[in-house]
C-alpha cells in the first residue's frame, strides 16, 4: 500500500485514547479559550483524521510564508499550503503556554482542540500579501478564497495541537464523512491495492461518471474513492446533503459491487486552483490512494486559472520526489454525439462544439429549477430528479 506522505505510517492528532480524551477535555475547560476561524476548524479536523499527516499542528509565520513561497517550511518538510491560526484578537490568551480552541460551526461553540502556544506573531501586510498571492495566485478581495484567508484575523498562533472531535461533520455527515486513517484502513480491508481518487464538491454528471471509469481502466484501478468536500462553499453552490444522495444513487445503480467508496472529508474549499490541487493529492496520497484525478480548472474559481494550471504545477512547483501518488490528468469530458458515448474532447480532434452535448452549469441549473431534466447524455434521469426536487424546492421558497 502506498506510505503517508513523509512517512512510513500516518500520524493522525485526534485523540483515540478515552481516558487520556477525557482528561484532555476536563484540563480544556479550564485552559484560556478562543472561538476560531472556520478555516482553523477545518485545519483540526484535517490534521486531527491524519489528512495533514505529518504536520504537527499549526505553522508559525516563518514556516507559513516559507510554505507559500516553496512549499517547504523553514525545516524542509514539504506542504502545499500555510496552516495557520489565524485570529483577529488575541488578549484572551495572551501568556498562556496552552489553549482550548472553540469550534465556530457549531452551537454553543465547543472544544475542538488544545493547542501548545509556541509563538503568538502579528503577520504583516506584506506577509499576508505575499502568501496570498502565492497561495491563490491574486490578490482580488472578490476571489472567494482571498477574502475568506484575509478576513481571519492578523495574529498567528502556532504550536502542536491534541484534536478532540471532527467538529459537525461526524454528526450531519455520519455516513460519508471518513478521516484519513478509515479510509486507509477500508481500502486495506477491501484488498486494493490501485487506487484513484475523485474529488467533488458538485453532483456528479455523466462525464463525472465516465472520467471515473476512463481513469480506472488507465491505470488498472481495484477500486475509486469517491471524496466529497463536506465544508463550506460559496453562495450557489449545491449543499451537500443533496450532493451525497445524488452520488449515491448514481453509484447504486451505474456502478459494480465493491468498486467504489463514497466518502467526504471536513474542510472548508479554498478555491485556490493549482495549489489547492497539490493538497488535495497531498492528502489523497494520505487516505491511501495511488492515482488522483485532476481535470479541468481543479479547485477554481472564476477566470483566476488557466485552464490544465492545475496540472502543469505538478511539473513546475511540487519539489521533485514530494509526492508518490500519480495524477491522472484529464481534459474535458463530455458526450459525443457522432460515438454514442462520452469522451475526452482531447481524444476528439476531429470533433466540432456542435457534436458534443455541451450544457452550462447556469442553463442546467435553470433546467432543473423548471422541473426539466437535462438530457440523458448529460446526467442520469435518477440524478437529475434529485436535483430537481432540490432546485424546485428553492424556487417554493423563494417564490
Amino acid at each position: 500500500m502506498i506510505n503517508p506522505v513523509g512517512s512510513d505510517e500516518l500520524k493522525p492528532l485526534f485523540v483515540y485514547d478515552p481516558e487520556e480524551h477525557d482528561a484532555l477535555m476536563h484540563e480544556a475547560e479550564s485552559l484560556p479559550s478562543v472561538v476560531v476561524s472556520s478555516a482553523t476548524a477545518g485545519n483540526a479536523v484535517m490534521l486531527g483524521g491524519g489528512y495533514f499527516s505529518p504536520l504537527p499542528g499549526y505553522m508559525n509565520v516563518a514556516d507559513a510564508v516559507s510554505v507559500a513561497e516553496t512549499m517547504k517550511t523553514t525545516d524542509g518538510l514539504f506542504f502545499p499550503v500555510p496552516v495557520l491560526n489565524l485570529l483577529p484578537d488575541v488578549s484572551a490568551i495572551e501568556g498562556a503556554k496552552r489553549i482550548a480552541l472553540r469550534d465556530p460551526n457549531v452551537e454553543g461553540n465547543p472544544i475542538i482542540a488544545v493547542q501548545d502556544v509556541e509563538a503568538i506573531e502579528e503577520v504583516s501586510d506584506a506577509q499576508m500579501q505575499l502568501m496570498t498571492e502565492k497561495v491563490y495566485r491574486t490578490t482580488d478581495p472578490e476571489h472567494p478564497g482571498v477574502a475568506a484567508f484575509n478576513s481571519q484575523g492578523r495574529f498567528a498562533v502556532s504550536g502542536p495541537i491534541r484534536v478532540l472531535n471532527f467538529s459537525y461533520f461526524i454528526t450531519d455527515f455520519p455516513d460519508t464523512f471518513r478521516t484519513a486513517v478509515e479510509i486507509r484502513n477500508e481500502i486495506k480491508e477491501r484488498g486494493w491495492n490501485k487506487v484513484v481518487a475523485f474529488q467533488t464538491r458538485n453532483p456528479m454528471h455523466r462525464a463525472h461518471e465516465e472520467l471515473c471509469r476512463m481513469a480506472m481502466d488507465a491505470v488498472g484501478a481495484d477500486g475509486l474513492v469517491i471524496h466529497m468536500l463536506l465544508g463550506k462553499l460559496k453562495p450557489g453552490d449545491i449543499p451537500a446533503p443533496v450532493r451525497d444522495a445524488a452520488i449515491r444513487k448514481m453509484v447504486e445503480l451505474y456502478f459494480p459491487p465493491n468498486t467504489v467508496m463514497i466518502t467526504g472529508y471536513g474542510f472548508d474549499m479554498l478555491y485556490a486552483g493549482p495549489r489547492e490541487a497539490v493538497l488535495h493529492a497531498y492528502f489523497r496520497q494520505n487516505m491511501g490512494a495511488t492515482h488522483f484525478i485532476i481535470g479541468r480548472d481543479h479547485a477554481g474559481v472564476g477566470d483566476y486559472y488557466g485552464a490544465f494550471d492545475a496540472q502543469t504545477i505538478f511539473d513546475t512547483d511540487v519539489p521533485k520526489g514530494a509526492l508518490q501518488i500519480e495524477i491522472f490528468r484529464a481534459d474535458h469530458t463530455a458526450y459525443s454525439k457522432k460515438l454514442n458515448k462520452v469522451v475526452m474532447m482531447r481524444d476528439a480532434p476531429d470533433h466540432t462544439k456542435e457534436d458534443f452535448v455541451l450544457l452550462s452549469g447556469t442553463k442546467v441549473r435553470e433546467m432543473l429549477g423548471q422541473g426539466i431534466a437535462p438530457p440523458p447524455e448529460f446526467s442520469r434521469p435518477e440524478v437529475a430528479k434529485i436535483l430537481m426536487d432540490y432546485y424546485q424546492s428553492l424556487n417554493k421558497e423563494a417564490g
